[in-house]
């Protein structure tokens, strides 16, 4: 039996085990968890599998930098199409389109929120990731072809060394990069912010672009793991008005840290409350919310 022949069976396996899995969670929801977990994976597969023969394509074109935008959108549609999820960007002004180049932040709360970049990616640009997912087949390959900028948590000389990198790229092809500043997923209930790490205002500051802030309502009530809870629904994003770096320096970068993580919950709060149609509690601040490390690993995680 050939190659495509078995790939084919296992397609067809696949498929029809997640189809009689969502069957199921009409009378067991906690299927409904499993059936979207399994069309959530096969759905990545398959758009990095995309992605990285558009990014072959695009870098022979000379176009490579829109590779990321591409293999994002083409995620959006496949997984509205297989697990029945998407976020609603709200960007009145256009700032996505025309803000660059920028270091664009979000907050981070599941393995979700690469189908929110999914949404909302901004077409000349690329992510930060660790090193470590540069080992991994199709996703790793699709990221190193695409122009991911790739940085060593373990080893600080090499991850100043790539913001530095970074800096100069975001300068030289107006490249926007963009970066979960908690540089880890929350996991949390209810609205809110882990501490921010500073290497993304670090870059922004050293490439001398504005920072445009991307923030999610808490959307927990479509995907929680501590509860299995995996459901279709709409979350909505907002794209937030630029902030300049014009004149600042390392020295700034505390105060600009903490003053746009304070705006970014703010409005966290305020998107989850107009989604949920409730007040919520404004939760309370530990210190400044600036973490104390380099914040060299604000990245994508």
């Amino acid at each position: 039996m050939s190659l495509t022949s078995y790939l084919t069976y296992f397609l067809a396996g696949y498929t029809g085990l997640v189809a009689a899995l969502y069957m199921l969670s009409t009378v067991v929801p906690k299927a409904a968890f499993v059936a979207r977990a399994l069309a959530a994976y096969i759905s990545l597969i398959t758009c990095a599998i995309y992605g990285a023969v558009a990014s072959i394509v695009l870098r022979i074109l000379g176009r490579e930098q829109i590779a990321q935008w591409t293999t994002a959108r083409a995620f959006k549609y496949v997984m509205a199409l297989t697990t029945g999820i998407s976020f609603e960007v709200e960007d009145p002004n256009k700032y996505l389109e025309t803000v660059r180049p920028a270091v664009f932040i979000g907050n981070h709360q599941t393995e979700l929120d690469v189908l929110m970049l999914g949404c909302m990616f901004p077409k000349y640009c690329s992510v930060t990731a660790k090193k470590n997912l540069k080992r991994v087949p199709f996703l790793g390959w699709f990221m190193t072809l695409s122009g991911t900028v790739f940085i060593d948590r373990k080893n600080t000389k090499n991850a100043r060394d790539a913001m530095a990198g970074a800096a100069e790229e975001i300068q030289r092809r107006k490249q926007s990069v963009y970066m979960f500043p908690e540089g880890t997923r929350s996991y949390s209930k209810e609205p809110g912010l882990l501490p921010f790490k500073k290497g993304a205002f670090h870059l922004a500051v050293q490439a001398g672009v504005p920072i445009v802030p991307v923030v999610a309502a808490n959307y927990s009530h479509i995907l929680y793991l501590k509860s299995l809870v995996f459901n279709g629904g709409k979350i909505p994003v907002k794209v937030l008005d630029p902030i300049s770096t014009t004149g600042l320096t390392a020295d700034d970068v505390d105060e600009l840290t903490r003053s746009t993580r304070e705006l970014m919950l703010q409005e966290i709060i305020a998107l989850t409350q107009k989604a949920r149609g409730q007040s919520l509690a404004v939760p309370a601040g530990s210190g400044n919310g600036v973490a104390t490390s380099s914040g060299i690993d604000a990245t994508q995680s």
